[in-house]
């Protein structure tokens, strides 16, 4: 499928357009413009008033003023560095027009002395003589009219100039051709949304600040094409992934009553409602694409296992994978009492695995005899066959894209997927980064587990809570004392762990432990084992407890230096706690004064355990990127689309692409070749190719 005719000006070479040559080509590129229709997607990101003025005296300086002036006398710098200055005068007062490093001939004839002319720019006042420094605009009375009394500004990069962006910008919208509507049409009279056309012009000639916002009706129909597009492109993808040939999965209920009977606790609403969305994905034809998501706590795992079971009782199996090795053995050890009581054979794969042990393995799993694998990514290596995978999790889910997912679906003939992650996300981001997926929330926290009581504590108070931990050991209780960085650093004077370690090894003896990150593994699994055995009963440790470890016993955690930590982890922390009978307390230690944010963060954290409303907070707080790191997230950059401000478009978006879809599968339709239209427009060539497949 080629791109259409209609469409080739706006993808032509940058230098089709006037003004712009190889250089200007090369200093844009940092910008993301690389085609004209490059600049259409450039938004300007503020504004200057450039209304006219009688005079300078309407405004209060320094400020921004336009203003026509009678030119009056050129005084030349008398040494060199000076400079150049023209006095010139407006309906009401004199001032002087400054220039550095400018030629006498071009100022001569740019103002000419007697002839008048409409200047634009910043006025200060300098020993009460108005000064305006190299204005932006200098006008022949009949070329003022051309000049917007506001006027757009545009990012910029070293080697553009506002200039050569609006120059730019004109020749783009000049090709730009009226295309169908894509949008679906009573959605944008609701809104009130503008043609696209109409709103590419309006949004590069805003009537002053309201126009910049992303509410606008410009700038939101803009956000919602390119919300709209993406969604398409993950609901093309999600259609793609479940035509490939699924199979269905049956569950005969037997294994799973094994262990359901023996646990000690019942389920909850929500893991029961989880469990028969994903069985009933499973049961269906078609390939199934899950994301389960839970808050710390939540008992994913239990899910994840009985989901497990149901592709052993159909006769297949399952496999489970975990980003690091250290997380893997974790499932391992948190599944084998399960798999003991269901009766069913769990192995691990690792890259530890070698020689003789490893082939062994891969024989009994090709042959069908290992019922569940547990591994790292190495379980999807060309030497690892599956007699019948039906089903594959995959824990922690931002280290894995859509690409990634597509990938693993194609390794078991069929196998269906189910990823699992303990980070709840706000829901607009997890439409954003999943909207291929269905999505099941595990929203309840299980029996028994009892609220954690969070306070908020200066670290001037440090021997209070000294003595506090004291007495708890005393009583048998366990504790973490998680700390901020490893060794003393000049410049950052976070308590180190060392230091911490140490004292603490004085006031309460050889019961204290360390972990951290430097430690070589196999000191830090001995570290571990001890603090889970209980030999030890307070572990001083950095973040790498963060993720994962278990143990019941633990019910205080103390934060040293709790300002400096995100809301995620703070909240990943404290779900470290709490995981058995006993009453848990999480102390967050702070320095005082606390800045604003710092403050707002703690507060959160002490006022809230429900991990989705703190992922919203953080959301509002941190903004997109950084909540899932960009840079590793699969969280697509969007130019027109604010994912903070605009969260409830994406929403709306995925509805209306699994809409139209669901309508017309291969958009023939007129708004369904509108969309085709919008898909090139926004280089979504990856739907484009689905399409031409499909």
């Amino acid at each position: 499928m080629s791109r259409p005719e209609v469409l080739f000006p706006l993808f032509a070479s940058l230098e089709t357009l006037e003004g712009i040559g190889p250089k200007t080509v090369k200093a844009l590129a940092p910008l993301g413009v690389e085609r004209p229709k490059d600049f259409l997607f450039l938004l300007p990101h503020s504004g200057v008033d450039r209304s006219r003025k009688a005079s300078i005296r309407d405004v209060i300086a320094p400020a921004t003023v336009t203003v026509e002036v009678d030119v009056g006398l050129h005084l030349p710098p008398r040494q060199k560095g000076r400079p150049y200055r023209i006095n010139v005068r407006d309906e009401a007062v004199e001032f002087q027009l400054v220039f550095f490093h400018a030629r006498t001939e071009y100022l001569r004839e740019l103002l000419p002395t007697g002839q008048r002319r409409v200047v634009s720019g910043k006025i200060e006042l300098f020993d009460g003589v108005g000064q305006m420094v190299h204005p932006d605009h200098v006008l022949r009375i009949e070329e003022a009219g051309a000049l917007p009394a506001y006027e757009p500004v545009y990012p910029l990069t070293a080697g553009v100039t506002q200039k050569q962006i609006v120059k730019g910008l004109t020749g783009a919208l000049a090709r730009t051709p009226d295309l169908g509507e894509w949008i679906d049409g009573p959605l944008k009279a609701r809104e009130g949304w503008p043609d696209w056309r109409a709103a590419l012009t309006a949004v590069h000639a805003p009537e002053g600040v309201a126009d910049l916002m992303a509410e606008a009706p410009a700038r939101a129909r803009l956000a919602y094409d390119e919300l709209f597009a993406h969604q398409l492109t993950l609901s093309l993808a999600r259609a793609a992934l479940r035509k490939g040939k699924g199979r269905s999965s049956v569950g005969t209920g037997v294994l799973q009553r094994k262990v359901l009977d023996s646990l000690p606790y019942q389920m909850t609403g929500a893991q029961r409602r989880a469990v028969s969305e994903i069985a009933l994905d499973m049961e269906s034809a078609l390939r199934m694409n899950r994301l389960l998501q839970g808050d710390v706590g939540a008992g994913k795992t239990l899910v994840a296992f009985l989901t497990l079971l149901i592709a052993v009782e159909a006769g297949g199996q399952g496999a489970m994978m975990a980003p690091t090795e250290i997380l893997a053995r974790q499932h391992l050890e948190g599944l084998q009492p399960l798999a003991a009581l269901a009766g069913v054979r769990l192995e691990m794969l690792s890259g530890r695995d070698k020689g003789s042990e490893r082939a062994g393995k891969l024989a009994d799993l090709a042959e069908g005899t290992i019922d569940i694998l547990v591994g790292t990514h190495a379980v999807f290596q060309k030497d690892v066959a599956f007699h019948d995978l039906r089903l594959a999790v995959v824990d922690e889910h931002h280290r894995f894209g859509v690409a990634q997912r597509m990938e693993l679906g194609a390794k078991g003939q069929a196998a269906d997927v189910l990823v699992m992650t303990a980070t709840p996300i706000p829901r607009s981001l997890a439409l954003a980064s999943y909207g291929d997926m269905d999505v099941s929330v595990l929203d309840e926290k299980p029996a028994g587990r009892k609220p954690i009581k969070t306070a908020l504590i200066s670290d001037s108070r440090m021997e209070e809570v000294v003595g506090h931990l004291t007495r708890a050991v005393a009583e048998g209780r366990q504790a973490y004392w998680v700390c901020p960085l490893v060794e003393d650093s000049e410049v950052l004077d976070y308590a180190s762990t060392e230091a911490r370690f140490a004292a603490l090894r004085a006031a309460l003896g050889d019961v204290v432990g360390l972990v951290h990150g430097q430690m070589p593994n196999a000191e830090k699994d001995a570290a571990m084992a001890r603090f889970v055995s209980g030999q030890t009963k307070v572990l001083v440790a950095t973040t790498v407890i963060e993720v994962g470890v278990n143990v019941p016993n633990a019910s205080i955690m103390v934060i040293e230096r709790a300002e400096i930590f995100g809301l995620a982890q703070l909240h990943q922390l404290r779900g470290r706690v709490g995981r058995g009978t006993a009453e848990s307390t999480c102390l967050l230690l702070y320095q005082a004064p606390l800045g604003a944010s710092g403050e707002r963060r703690l507060k959160v954290i002490r006022d809230t355990e429900d991990g989705f409303r703190i992922s919203e907070e953080d959301l509002a707080m941190r903004g997109a990127g950084d909540l899932i790191g960009t840079a590793q997230s699969g969280l697509p950059r969007f130019r027109m689309a604010d994912m903070e401000r605009q969260a409830g478009l994406m929403a709306v978006a995925q509805t209306d692409a699994r809409r139209l879809l669901a309508d017309d599968p291969a958009l023939e339709s007129p708004r369904g070749k509108a969309a085709r239209m919008l898909l090139w427009l926004l280089d979504q060539d990856r739907a484009i190719k689905l399409l031409t497949v499909g």
